[in-house]
């Protein structure tokens, strides 16, 4: 979504979700990185988690019996907010579903949906490339095939909002999830043109050296998961900080860099002095 803004005027942080999918590996996890079009015109090439802003129809989830695991009012209180919490549920699992083809729901037998047979995958890609191109509603295709959704899947561990300074700004909420069984991600060759399984340390490796670009929030999300052994272990410890996740929003200094909250040099990029310029 593109917004306009008035020369000095911040444009505003749209609400937006985001969602880590891992899964155990050898030696420990392995995170999914979604590659963006080079010629998106948001943070093109970068390496991200699937993810983005809520869509009206995602509010329409919390009176719609599509997702029974978990109720407006759980959904709230876990986010702080007075209304609409579980949309930022349903756009993680959309979202997941759109640019990684990944699909966070459960069939009537209480299963999560398998997508590895050759029907279910034709089936499946179909409702996607649907679902894509604006020509089909996610409740839609969870209606026609007996799907709830797996909210209690994702595990809610973070808050980031864009730096004022930027022309495109979004407020997310980020969670976690165990990649599921028989389900294979696959890029969306739109928004996304990759995708990859990759151990936290080594992106943080490649990242330094220049050869995998990616924005702060995930740097730091990267660097929360590798010490995890496991995608238990991991859960136990996100589950341990629910509750206390404050919002972090960065602010960019004259020479480019981001500062966070409590880091030397913050609160002088939060003056005319010592602010960036506004990024066009």
């Amino acid at each position: 979504m593109n917004v306009k803004k008035e020369s000095g005027t911040p444009a505003p942080a749209l609400p937006a979700a985001t969602v880590t999918i891992v899964r155990d590996a050898g030696d420990g996890i392995e995170v999914l990185m979604m590659r963006r079009n080079l010629k998106s015109g948001f943070v093109p090439g970068m390496y991200v988690f699937p993810g983005g802003g809520l869509d009206e129809a995602d509010l329409l989830f919390k009176n719609n019996g599509l997702c029974s695991c978990l109720d407006d009012a759980a959904a709230c209180a876990a986010l702080g907010l007075a209304a609409d919490g579980v949309g930022y549920w349903v756009a993680a699992i959309r979202e997941a579903f759109e640019e990684a083809g990944l699909l966070l729901a459960r069939d009537r037998a209480g299963d999560i949906v398998k997508l590895c047979d050759a029907q279910a995958s034709v089936r499946f890609d179909t409702y996607r490339r649907q679902l894509n191109a604006g020509e089909l509603d996610f409740a839609a295709i969870l209606q026609a095939e007996g799907l709830q959704l797996a909210a209690d899947q994702l595990t809610y561990f973070a808050h980031w909002i864009t730096p004022i300074t930027a022309p495109r700004r979004y407020d997310t909420r980020f969670f976690m999830a165990e990649a599921p069984a028989e389900q294979e991600p696959f890029h969306d060759d739109h928004e996304t043109i990759a995708a990859t399984w990759i151990s936290p340390g080594e992106a943080l490796t490649l990242h330094k050296r220049g050869e995998f670009e990616m924005r702060t929030p995930t740097v730091r999300t990267l660097e929360t998961f590798a010490d995890c052994s496991n995608v238990a272990g991991l859960r136990r410890s996100l589950h341990s900080i629910q509750g206390n996740v404050q919002a972090l929003m960065p602010r960019i200094g004259k020479d480019g860099r981001r500062y966070l909250p409590g880091e030397s040099g913050y609160e002088e990029a939060g003056t005319k002095e010592g602010a960036g310029q506004w990024q066009n």
